[in-house]
């Protein structure tokens, strides 16, 4: 999973960056501090591989992981080359969603780009940018389309849907905010539209504001906004965040507790980034490695299997799946399947969250 966090310059993109992957990018208080991409890796947290890492003691703990693109802010004209904006615009094409950073608080020694802070206004700026490149983008194809479609009638169906997504958009809708049929859906995985990528509206709320989200109009605004787009939204503090970066693993969860949070922001990142992608994780485990492996919902057993080595899925014979939660209750693989909770599943078999897995195959 990929996730490219942008927004307007100075909301606290870098910060957010700099605690949930301590990848130590450079965050200061002017426009442009980010030019090239900062990326992290991070691997995502999992408590069920702790309890099976203690089951199976094994030689090797692997996580699955995220991959953090830190996007230098953009401003009004990004879309016509404003503040390095196409250079910025192209970076986020390479992403699997985007991670909308919002500013919600007010700091006078933080410089807005806009002069105030307003999180709708600035929501908006970027959505529009991100817009008015998908325009161009779309013209450009609807013209090359038409120039070829008096010797390939296939394409009518290519410029109907053109036609009706760049309707849209010069209204400012983003092309999530449209439906598709499958067909359609097909097509439009050769065009890398911007407005088409999912997005996680993060706001970035001051910390004496983040415990009391009922009555913090600019987050209610935002979530109001998210739903009306079939958007996530999640409330993050990136002054708390990166305060409980620099704290050790046994200290976090109390200082969480301190503030009033049941989650880190990385947390709730992670899960709102599944639940937007349609993602699961299944499990292996052993005395060699304890692991996490990231497929998308519906993912059958052979093409699971794929995903740990391409011999797996071309030789595949049949699945040895328990449910993580019959394992962890049974104490031991061998108890699991002395109770029967050990099932054989065939190539038709589509995989659950949590399925703790041994692939057989013969190649």
């Amino acid at each position: 999973m990929k996730l490219g966090i942008v927004g307007l310059p100075n909301v606290g993109k870098s910060t957010l960056f700099n605690a949930i992957t301590n990848a130590g990018a450079q965050a200061a208080n002017y426009p442009f501090c980010t030019i090239e991409p900062n990326i992290g890796v991070v691997a995502i947290p999992d408590s069920r591989l702790d309890v099976l890492a203690d089951m199976y003691k094994p030689e090797k703990y692997t996580p699955a992981v995220i991959e953090f693109v830190d996007i230098a802010g953009l401003v009004r004209g990004a879309s016509r080359g404003e503040g390095l904006g196409n250079k910025f615009l192209s970076h986020i094409r390479e992403v699997d969603a985007v991670v909308h950073v919002v500013r919600c608080f007010e700091n006078d020694d933080i410089s807005h780009v806009e002069g105030d802070t307003n999180p709708m206004r600035d929501l908006e700026i970027v959505n529009m940018e991100l817009i008015y490149a998908d325009i161009e983008l779309v013209e450009r194809r609807l013209e090359r389309a038409k120039k070829l479609l008096k010797g390939d009638r296939s394409l009518e169906k290519e410029i109907a849907l053109l036609e009706r997504l760049l309707a849209s958009l010069n209204e400012g809708i983003s092309a999530r905010g449209l439906e598709f049929a499958p067909e359609e859906a097909e097509m439009l995985e050769d065009i890398p539209l911007l407005s088409l990528k999912p997005v996680i509206y993060a706001a970035n709320i001051d910390e004496d504001d983040i415990g009391a989200l009922s009555g913090h109009g600019a987050y209610l605004q935002l979530q109001e906004h998210a739903t009306s787009e079939g958007a996530a939204v999640i409330p993050i503090c990136a002054s708390i965040e990166a305060e409980i970066a620099e704290l050790p693993p046994e200290e976090k969860k109390e200082y969480l507790t301190a503030v009033g949070l049941e989650q880190s922001g990385l947390d709730k990142l992670v899960k709102a980034g599944y639940e937007l992608l349609g993602l699961i994780s299944f499990l292996t485990a052993g005395p060699k490695e304890v692991r996490a492996w990231t497929i998308q919902k519906g993912t059958t057993a052979p093409r699971a299997a794929g995903k740990i080595h391409t011999d797996f899925e071309r030789g595949f014979i049949r699945a040895e799946i328990v449910a993580y939660d019959d394992l962890v209750a049974c104490g031991s693989m061998n108890a699991a399947k002395e109770k029967g909770l050990v099932r054989s599943e065939g190539k038709e078999y589509v995989m659950k969250d949590g399925d703790v897995t041994l692939f057989r195959f013969n190649v």
